[in-house]
């Protein structure tokens, strides 16, 4: 009952003017932030191993600021899976290369834990005519994730495979001219990953971006969403030249530099909840959490 009771807020909320929904994301944030400990150590040292040059006064600002978009991006749901496409189109601009979705070339989209990720599924699925596909972990809150699976297939006809399936669906997707929203910066654990440098810091990353572009003979094609005080923008990146090489540690580590330019232009936009740094390789030490 709780969470329907949740999300009955959520999408009454879904209703408020922006400014007025933002300022309640703004006091929920500050909330979480003094309530939620565990959570701020967690942003506080993934900020730290990757900003050690910052003052303790510029993490905090960073982590407080991280909450505030988590909490913000959250009560954004209410609108982008309820409201009226009309409302999504004026809050939501796709913007960028859209030129590299046009036509049938497989493609996989790298979509980096920024705080707006859903919202950039929505534009594309909403704006862009192709067969998308997504990976998708099943929630413990059988309610929430119900809720999570009808808001992400809300326009188009999107396929949303499970992370437990195999990959042979999705390589099959690819190949017949689909497109991959691929969200692989996150660690998944120590199995089938690498530990390659993320600010510097070995971490435990899985090397899905450049293993489905060579498997699907995709084009590999970033989108960066950012929270703005309108909505978002979702910026569609020109492709990469000459990705994947072959080297799968090589396109990893690439993967994974070119993630921090989009990170150091707005650093309390990423997802610093997450344990990054949770595994550590042989020799390392414990995780820092």
């Amino acid at each position: 009952m709780a969470s329907y009771c949740v999300l009955w807020v959520l999408r009454a909320l879904g209703y408020l003017p922006l400014p007025l929904l933002r300022a309640l994301g703004w006091c929920l944030g500050w909330l979480l932030y003094g309530v939620i400990v565990s959570r701020r150590h967690v942003v506080m040292t993934n900020l730290r191993w990757c900003f050690p040059d910052w003052t303790q006064a510029q993490h905090r600002r960073i982590a407080q600021q991280c909450f505030v978009y988590f909490a913000q991006a959250w009560l954004d749901r209410g609108w982008l899976w309820h409201a009226s496409p009309a409302r999504i189109a004026r809050r939501v601009q796709l913007t960028g290369a859209l030129d590299a979705l046009q036509g049938e070339q497989p493609t996989v989209l790298f979509a980096p834990h920024f705080m707006g990720l859903d919202v950039g599924w929505t534009a594309l699925t909403q704006g862009v005519s192709r067969q998308f596909c997504t990976i998708y972990t099943d929630q413990a809150n059988k309610v929430m994730d119900e809720w999570i699976l009808q808001g992400r297939q809300r326009f188009g006809t999107p396929r949303l495979f499970g992370r437990i399936d195999g990959v042979k669906d999705i390589i099959a997707s690819l190949r017949s001219g689909g497109v991959l929203y691929l969200l692989p910066d996150m660690n998944f654990g120590p199995h089938e990953s690498l530990f390659v440098p993320f600010y510097g810091v070995p971490a435990a990353t899985v090397p899905s971006l450049p293993r489905f572009a060579r498997l699907g003979k995709a084009q590999v094609v970033p989108v960066v969403t950012r929270l703005t005080s309108a909505g978002y923008t979702v910026e569609v990146l020109p492709a990469w030249k000459d990705y994947p090489t072959g080297d799968l540690e090589a396109d990893t580590c690439a993967m994974n530099q070119r993630l921090e330019q989009w990170i150091n232009a707005m650093p309390a936009q990423y997802y610093w909840v997450h344990k990054r740094f949770k595994d550590r390789p042989p020799g390392a030490g414990e995780a820092p959490y």
